[in-house]
């Protein structure tokens, strides 16, 4: 370990880790040296009598009973599994130039080279500590062999197993398995875990500066002391997750409940020296890595936030409407470098960002960069929405050159379905302009007549023309004032305090007239709540009570989106369990399929948003079957429509009008501009 301040106080905090441990030992043993002293006194004649019999023997009783305690906790922290990340498996065969460019770094910086990488589908780094015996396959299969000639200082050596990369089995499927059988334990640098997103948005200089003061805490982490600590906190915190763990025996469950109050005790007690101990060791990588590419490494963490946002803008709205569709786009990493050139030529604060993709971007250090990308994009789909670990015909790749017809379309016209089956349900009947050849039919027209609400309608209509009479009053008023003008100041100065008089006497009586168009709205609008709410002679209990929750006036819109709300978690609660991979047992998953996904994009989706998304659908899906318009893909929005080749981006904002307000002529106006026709029915799925 090297002489940074950093090194040096991480050290003496991971001494403060190991003392209490010691102090540990030393309780558990506390007992049992009583007794022997007591059992010695007796033999030696120095305490005889009964009362020091029955102490003799109490404390004997006690010293076996802690000492049993002890040795179950100490099996327990020694032998439970501590949490890894899932990650994807990167062998040096499959990536020599990216194990070059690492152990290159280490030697600059004169620490030990990772033992292996790997990586994740996040935009992130770090070290992983994978020397546990139950971590024994996956650090190998992640590429033990450090590299030809000793991997650098106090790597691993070679194994010479010369592995295929991530992807080989079953697509991508091998790169989420579990770790396999315990091996035996041998000592090995950290593995180096890299955010997948990084080696296709960044070039190879800025990825070897962001590099530097990650590869740079293998030093630190080399320390006898530093690593103990860390095996100590890490056996805690997996014997606190294995004691709450469910499904345990009645004779099993309070053992394991002892065992888990005292790691939490144990973990109280260290929390402070530890955290100030990784502080440490951050600050002794970051001081030995300053001068290494520092002026590249103030550009390359530009190029991380950047990164970031593109990363989660793609998963958000791109990937997750696929998911949701049984579809899982294939080349995530990829889908980021699009979205992030999209995002310059829009936004003026990121000009010059494009101009890099001229340099070699990090992921040709990869041999097979296609077959990464794809078990990354599996992994990101697995941990972000909780689907299955291997592609199947229900879990199928999407390229981004089909996502517009198999999923946007696809999605729009599920929706729509969805939103026809809950107006049947409700007992709506067709639109009033459907008594044509198809009066049965789904269109768009049904549900334009469901959301409208005749009262705000009117409203919204008095509103509009109160607003244009102001606009023609205003110009009437210019043109006076300019006449004025030109006839002379005198006169110019009497008209205008005429005009102005007229103007406040004017605008009087626009707001008086506004007022009482209000009012008169609101009385309409009660007896209307109140006369939808009994049409029906059979209510839908489950729809009109969430609608209740999600719409203060218990309008059509409030038990509309009751209704999609309750449909949509029917569907999901009917889905097939999904299948545990393929030679994977529940005893060696990295996490609980229960679990998952492990990181939510989203928070569950409100009746409104429901509403708002399946309105909009059926809009496209009237827009492509009557209008020629077309479904595409947009990288910073997700799904979109396009007319005439041109993203559709005033859409929204007319839709919620007629979701929150039932007022439909902004929507109508709209469709009529485009020649989209509301009354011919839509192809559903």
């Amino acid at each position: 370990m090297g002489v940074e301040v950093g090194a040096q106080a991480a050290r003496s905090r991971a001494l403060a880790v190991l003392r209490v441990r010691s102090r540990a030992l030393a309780v558990a043993l506390l007992p049992a040296a009583g007794a022997v002293v007591l059992i010695a006194a007796a033999g030696t004649g120095h305490l005889e009598g009964g009362a020091w019999t029955a102490v003799r023997w109490a404390v004997t009783v006690l010293a076996v009973l802690v000492l049993l305690g002890a040795g179950i906790v100490a099996l327990v922290v020694a032998r439970a599994r501590p949490a890894m990340s899932p990650t994807i498996p990167i062998t040096e065969a499959s990536a020599p130039d990216l194990y070059r460019l690492v152990r290159d770094l280490a030697d600059r910086l004169e620490v030990p080279a990772p033992s292996a990488i790997a990586l994740t589908p996040d935009c992130d780094s770090w070290l992983e500590d994978r020397t546990h015996r139950a971590h024994g396959t996956a650090a190998e299969n992640g590429g033990s062999a450090a590299g030809a000639g000793g991997a650098g200082r106090g790597g691993a050596g070679r194994d010479g197993a010369g592995r295929a990369g991530p992807g080989r089995e079953s697509g991508a499927a091998a790169a989420v398995r579990g770790a396999g059988a315990p091996q035996r334990r041998t000592p090995a640098a950290p593995v180096l875990v890299i955010g997948s997103p990084f080696l296709w948005w960044m070039r190879v200089g800025e990825l070897r500066a962001v590099l530097a003061p990650v590869v740079a805490g293998t030093g630190p982490s080399a320390h006898p002391d530093i690593a103990a600590a860390r095996r100590f906190v890490r056996g805690l915190d997996a014997a606190v997750a294995v004691a709450a763990a469910p499904g345990r025996g009645p004779l099993v469950r309070p053992v394991l409940g002892g065992v888990g109050r005292v790691a939490r005790l144990l973990l109280r007690s260290c929390r402070v020296h530890a955290a100030e101990m990784e502080r440490g060791v951050a600050a002794a990588a970051s001081e030995r890595a300053q001068n290494v590419d520092y002026g590249v490494r103030i550009v390359a963490q530009e190029q991380v936030g950047l990164a970031y946002a593109g990363w989660d803008r793609l998963l958000t709205r791109v990937a997750l409407p696929a998911w949701r569709m049984g579809r899982w786009p294939s080349r995530l990493d990829a889908g980021v470098v699009s979205a992030l050139t999209e995002l310059s030529r829009r936004d003026r604060l990121a000009e010059g960002f494009a101009s890099r993709l001229g340099e070699r971007p990090a992921c040709d250090l990869l041999e097979e960069p296609g077959v990464v990308d794809e078990a990354a994009s599996l992994l990101a789909a697995r941990l972000f929405h909780g689907g299955p670990a291997e592609p199947g015909p229900d879990w199928a790749p999407v390229a981004w050159q089909e996502y517009p017809d198999e999923v946007v379309d696809r999605k729009w016209r599920a929706d729509a379905a969805r939103l026809h089956r809950v107006l049947d349900s409700l007992g709506v009947g067709p639109s009033s302009g459907a008594a044509g050849a198809h009066p049965e039919g789904p269109t768009l027209g049904r549900v334009l007549d469901h959301l409208t609400d005749p009262a705000a309608g009117a409203a919204a209509e008095a509103a509009r023309a109160a607003e244009a009479a102001g606009s023609g009053e205003a110009a009437g008023t210019g043109e006076a004032a300019r006449t004025d003008e030109a006839a002379g100041s005198g006169e110019a100065a009497r008209t205008s305090e005429a005009a102005g008089t007229a103007e406040a006497a004017r605008a009087a009586g626009t707001a008086e007239a506004a007022a009482t168009a209000h009012a008169a709205a609101t009385e309409a609008t009660t007896p209307q709540i109140h006369a939808e709410a009994t049409p029906h002679s059979h209510p839908h209990p489950d729809f009109e009570d969430a609608g209740a929750e999600d719409d203060p006036c218990e309008g059509r819109g409030g038990t509309l989106a009751a209704g999609l709300s309750a449909e949509v978690a029917r569907e999901e609660a009917a889905a097939p369990p999904r299948p545990a991979p393929t030679g994977q047992g529940p005893d060696e998953a990295l996490w609980d399929d229960g679990a998952l996904p492990l990181f939510p994009l989203q928070p569950p989706r409100s009746g409104r948003e429901l509403l708002a998304d399946h309105v909009t659908a059926m809009v496209c899906c009237a827009a492509v079957d009557t209008a020629g318009a077309a479904p595409g893909l947009d990288w910073l929005d997700g799904p979109s429509l396009l007319i005439h080749g041109v993203r559709a981006a005033d859409l929204a904002p007319r839709v919620l009008t007629l979701v929150e307000d039932g007022d439909p002529e902004p929507l109508r106006s709209w469709l009529t501009d485009l020649g989209v026709r509301p009354e011919k029915p839509v192809r559903l799925v």
